[in-house]
């Protein structure tokens, strides 16, 4: 079986955003691991309106071609790692936004995150963990939370991720959850897709 196929989406696309930095040390991280087959995807390469679709993806196909566009793009992967900033307690509005614009491409595949902010993004990943498992997602136990200090001292003092070993271990843990539960839902979807066409 091929290797899983991760997408690390870069879940913020203001200004000066902190994103590019867990994005980049996550994705060294799996590489180095080699269980995986990675991309970085970008928000701001996708030109996604505010939703405004005239039904759910979940009922119906979307009208807009930057979302179908978008659903090309997820339907590529077998999982996904978030870089979830934390904006008045909750998770920024672009990334929430992607999630809706697509749904039987997320269907059967993982879901992790690395959280910043104040509380490291838990609250935003509590959130995002929510809109997985409606999407029919499974998001692992193990998430990254960079604390604030943390963050500052990237911001600030030019510190990297990678200096933090408590940062590198909970990443490794977070990877192995997803690698095996990558490979079995792979496996499951591959069986399904097998059983429709056999049908």
């Amino acid at each position: 079986m091929s290797k899983p196929k991760i997408a690390i989406v870069v879940g913020s696309t203001r200004p000066g955003r902190f994103a590019d930095h867990p994005a980049q040390w996550i994705m060294d991280r799996a590489k180095a691991k080699g269980d995986f087959d990675l991309e970085l995807v970008d928000l701001r390469d996708f030109n996604l309106p505010l939703f405004d679709e005239s039904m759910s993806p979940a009922y119906g196909p979307v009208e807009s071609e930057a979302a179908k566009v978008w659903q090309d793009k997820v339907a590529e992967f077998d999982g996904f790692i978030f870089t979830a900033a934390e904006y008045n307690r909750g998770p920024t509005g672009v990334l929430k936004n992607a999630l809706d614009y697509a749904y039987q491409q997320w269907n059967g595949k993982t879901a992790a995150f690395v959280g910043y902010g104040g509380v490291g993004g838990a609250r935003a990943i509590e959130q995002l963990r929510l809109n997985a498992i409606e999407l029919q997602m499974a998001p692992i136990r193990n998430a990254v939370h960079i604390m604030f200090p943390v963050y500052m001292d990237v911001v600030k003092n030019g510190k990297k991720l990678s200096d933090f070993d408590f940062l590198n271990e909970g990443a490794d843990g977070m990877l192995d959850q997803l690698a095996w539960w990558t490979s079995a839902l792979k496996t499951a979807r591959e069986a399904d897709t097998a059983t429709a066409k056999a049908a």
